[in-house]
């Protein structure tokens, strides 16, 4: 199950609605239920939904060039892992075992981060570091 406190709006999640699954956009967050409005279908569709009926999405190398990441080659390799490269916003991830296992970088911060971290994490990381909102 998902975490609430991990949930803004903006973030993507999958959804569960009758047992068929759908990646959607939040929308709201309401902390007093316990509900998160979640858009699906191109934003077309919009429902709230319990915590029970989200799932966070797992990050990938898949995800992250979905997100128009590039791997960067020249940077990648030699016991450094793979370094993936969004303009400025650069993630490098480790094999399992090494400490820190994603090293987030932007700028003049970096995150270093000893556990693997879900796409709606990554997107408050981002928006925390850039303060823009990573879709």
């Amino acid at each position: 199950m998902i975490s609430l406190h991990h949930l803004k709006t903006g973030d993507t999640v999958i959804t569960n609605y009758g047992g068929v699954e759908k990646p959607g956009k939040i929308l709201q967050v309401d902390h007093e239920d316990k509900k998160v409005l979640v858009a699906t279908d191109n934003d077309t569709n919009e429902f709230w939904y319990d915590l029970d009926n989200l799932y966070s999405i797992p990050l990938d190398e898949a995800t992250l060039l979905r997100l128009q990441f590039h791997l960067d080659a020249n940077q990648s390799g030699n016991g450094r892992g793979r370094l993936y490269v969004r303009g400025p916003f650069s993630i490098r991830m480790h094999e399992p075992g090494n400490q820190p296992l994603l090293q987030l970088h932007y700028r003049d911060e970096t995150r270093n981060l000893n556990a693997p971290i879900t796409l709606n994490e990554l997107q408050n990381h981002y928006h925390g570091m850039t303060n823009f909102h990573l879709e």
